[in-house]
């Protein structure tokens, strides 16, 4: 994969996932099946993603990932696949999430990698 490349204003050029990281910019979404109605209609919720919004928490502050912010999203519309999780600004996107699968996302994120056998295709 080739670097993605940013400019600083002064001159200077890093990678992005550098600046990414350092300004605090990743944000974790777990789906809470919350469609516009308000209702929860899909699977995730099912699956317990709210009890994944708090191990995920747990997790990023025990590994001190800063930079990670964790939030429960509305449904993400791939409900055959839940409990789903997107890394954002990266857009990977993860299905069947566990509390193990969890564990090697965050373990992938801390290596600025994806989790590859785990995203959705």
């Amino acid at each position: 994969m080739r670097p993605r490349w940013r400019g600083l204003g002064n001159g200077l050029r890093v990678e992005a996932q550098e600046v990414l990281w350092k300004n605090q910019n990743i944000h974790v979404f777990v789906c809470g099946s919350f469609r516009v109605s308000g209702d929860p209609k899909g699977i995730c919720h099912r699956k317990d993603s709210s009890g994944l919004v708090q191990y995920l928490e747990t997790e990023v502050s025990d590994r001190g990932l800063d930079g990670v912010t964790v939030s429960s999203a509305g449904c993400l519309k791939l409900c055959d696949q839940g409990p789903v999780i997107v890394v954002y600004p990266e857009g990977h996107w993860y299905g069947k999430m566990d509390e193990d699968r969890i564990d090697q996302m965050l373990d992938a994120l801390e290596r600025d990698k994806p989790a590859e056998e785990l995203l959705l295709s």
